[in-house]
């Protein structure tokens, strides 16, 4: 690796912690926040008929699927993550979205995977809503991880 590659590598490798370590800790000081003041399954109003920051302890995946299925979620995840960390150590250096989207994807999964160990439940508190039509409730990680992926559509699909 030549002293170029070598600097572009260390400023990727940086980038992807620095953004890992930023999610994490919006991630969690949210959900400790949300978890410290909110009352379970009670809606605190933001914007009338839109917005709520309701407490919910999601045992399940996305969209509720696989509810109590915390150690297969866990594992689900730990994988998730290796594949991930392969990924971006072979990718670092090529482009600052897939580096950027790599982060952003592993920080909202270390995340959510910190909640299922430590909890047993991943904390969801981002309610959206149109009067009565309901989006499921998530939280930063999974907004995180929602991000990061358009980002790593985007590239692949405009760098044939």
């Amino acid at each position: 690796m030549n002293e170029k590659s070598l600097k572009m590598h260390n400023f990727s490798a940086r980038r992807i912690y620095i953004i890992v370590l930023c999610v994490l800790f919006l991630d969690q000081l949210s959900k400790y926040f949300a978890n410290k003041y909110l009352i379970l399954h009670k809606s605190v109003s933001l914007i009338d008929g839109f917005f709520d920051i309701t407490l919910i302890h999601n045992t399940g995946a996305a969209f509720g699927i696989l509810i109590e299925h915390t150690i297969l979620l866990i594992c689900i995840s730990v994988v998730s993550l290796i594949v991930l960390i392969i990924v971006g150590l072979s990718s670092m250096g090529r482009d600052p979205y897939v580096n950027t989207a790599l982060g952003l994807i592993c920080g909202g999964a270390a995340g959510n995977l910190i909640d299922r160990i430590f909890h047993g439940f991943v904390i969801d508190f981002l309610d959206f809503h149109i009067h009565n039509y309901h989006w499921p409730a998530f939280n930063l990680a999974d907004s995180s991880i929602c991000i990061g992926t358009v980002f790593l559509l985007w590239y692949f699909v405009t760098n044939k």
